[in-house]
């Protein structure tokens, strides 16, 4: 590495409190160099109309399709472009360019209102989504959720289908093989279905421990995305990657505070 990479690098690292042994270790799988990125995340569940007999929860994690196109209206209006954990990778680890105002779209869990609602949405105006499924669902055609099919044309529209593990549990505290099978099980069924093998893994929840990191690790993921907010995204933060939660009242003015927000 030359002095003028390093100093750069070394400066980053103090600012942040980055050990230059991180640093090292982000050079194996880019130039070198830290970089830290405004990326607002969007993190959506269901879209669809409230059900009657919704709960607390339930009522907070849905937006009906009316609002969700007024949150797309917004962003092609203001200039928004969505772009893909691939295109957020190269910034990050080889400074490719991005956007002005970059913004990914996610949506968790797979439900069957993601391919009815969120998906001809995001085509009307030429978004991209990722979707993170939970792959045993899917698998057992369990009702309310997506089918492959369904998926798999998703994929081949340059939606990206990505990994929620195989059933939705809390990763904490568990033993290797089981983390092995939730994990890169989910990956491979993704990879069988729809031919494109994923490279983001959400976690459900937003449960993780070091355990569940280092599993992350050995695959093939480049990056997870947490359930913590923030629009921040670094270089050394690419298995923790911070979302920007988006519940039934977020209209467009708080949506464009969200998007703000350093």
């Amino acid at each position: 590495m030359t002095m003028r990479i390093l100093l750069p690098v070394i400066i980053w690292c103090l600012a942040v409190n980055v050990t230059p042994q991180a640093a090292a270790v982000n050079e194996n799988s880019g130039d070198g160099i830290l970089r830290r990125i405004h990326a607002p995340i969007l993190m959506y569940h269901y879209i669809e109309d409230l059900p009657a007999d919704a709960d607390e929860i339930r009522t907070d994690l849905t937006v009906s399709p009316a609002l969700f196109k007024d949150h797309l209206s917004y962003l092609a209006e203001n200039d928004y472009e969505t772009i893909t954990f691939t295109d957020l990778h190269r910034a990050l680890t080889h400074g490719a360019t991005l956007p002005n105002k970059p913004v990914i779209l996610t949506f968790d869990d797979g439900y069957d209102n993601h391919f009815t609602q969120a998906y001809p949405a995001l085509a009307e105006f030429g978004f991209t989504g990722t979707f993170f499924v939970i792959t045993g669902f899917l698998d057992d055609q369990r009702h309310g959720y997506m089918t492959w099919q369904q998926a798999k044309e998703m994929a081949a529209a340059g939606m990206t289908i990505a990994s929620h593990t195989k059933t939705h549990p809390d990763l904490r505290q568990r033993s290797y093989d089981y983390l092995t099978y939730q994990i890169l099980g989910s990956m491979e069924s993704i990879t069988a279905h729809t031919g494109i093998p994923p490279i983001v893994f959400s976690y459900p929840m937003g449960r993780y421990d070091h355990t569940v990191l280092s599993v992350i690790a050995q695959t093939r993921l480049l990056h997870a995305v947490t359930t913590q907010p923030g629009s921040l995204v670094t270089t050394d933060n690419q298995f923790e990657i911070p979302r920007l939660r988006i519940h039934n009242t977020t209209g467009t003015a708080e949506l464009a505070r969200l998007l703000q927000r350093p």
